[in-house]
């Protein structure tokens, strides 16, 4: 509801103004607007953010090549962790975060859509091993987060997660994944590329 206040002017005559309704519905709208615009740039951002994370995955090309990609990737950090020395304890964090959230997403990608194609194909003890590899994964990135990086059983713990994750890898790379690819025809390979990427994204 409109208020209407009145004033003098400088002869002394009485002027009035309407305030209210119309100027704070007008108000509110511009708020509104920014708010939804903010919000709306914020949406965007995050989207932006996710799919360059993913981008390397997505335009490796087919699930298999994708994923060595991605082992090819952690090895890359591992190798900056590695340069690194005990003065180095901001470095080891970033790099640490880094390595965590590339190997998640990695998880996620392989254990929600790779692994059930194993296990349909009737390789369902070499996912559950591999599943099983995926928890001593956590385990290593728990204990690294929680021993003092400039310590040298820090760096110790590292290269003992390198080795483990490399004979996973090649497990991988040298057998399943051409044993899996090889079983399925040009479409479902295709299709389970495509529901490895969306699953990446989710979690960019």
């Amino acid at each position: 509801m409109a208020t209407t206040t009145a004033t003098r002017d400088n002869k002394g005559r009485f002027k009035g103004s309407s305030k209210g309704g119309e100027g704070k519905s007008s108000n509110f709208g511009m708020v509104a607007g920014a708010v939804a615009g903010g919000a709306a740039l914020g949406i965007l951002a995050m989207f932006g953010r996710k799919a360059a994370v993913q981008a390397p995955t997505a335009l490796a090309g087919n699930w298999d090549e994708a994923l060595v990609v991605e082992h090819q990737a952690t090895l890359k950090v591992f190798d900056a962790i590695e340069a690194t020395d005990e003065n180095n304890t901001i470095k080891r964090s970033m790099l640490l975060s880094h390595l965590k959230h590339a190997l998640l997403k990695h998880a996620v990608e392989e254990e929600n859509v790779i692994y059930p194609a194993l296990r349909e194909i009737g390789q369902r003890d070499a996912a559950d091993a591999l599943t099983k590899e995926h928890g001593y994964v956590k385990q290593y990135l728990y204990e690294l987060e929680n021993t003092p990086n400039a310590s040298p059983a820090w760096i110790a713990k590292v290269r003992e997660f390198r080795a483990d994750i490399e004979k996973h890898m090649q497990e991988e790379e040298m057998q399943l994944f051409p044993m899996l690819r090889s079983q399925l025809s040009e479409e479902k390979n295709k299709a389970l590329t495509l529901t490895m990427n969306k699953e990446g994204f989710k979690v960019a």
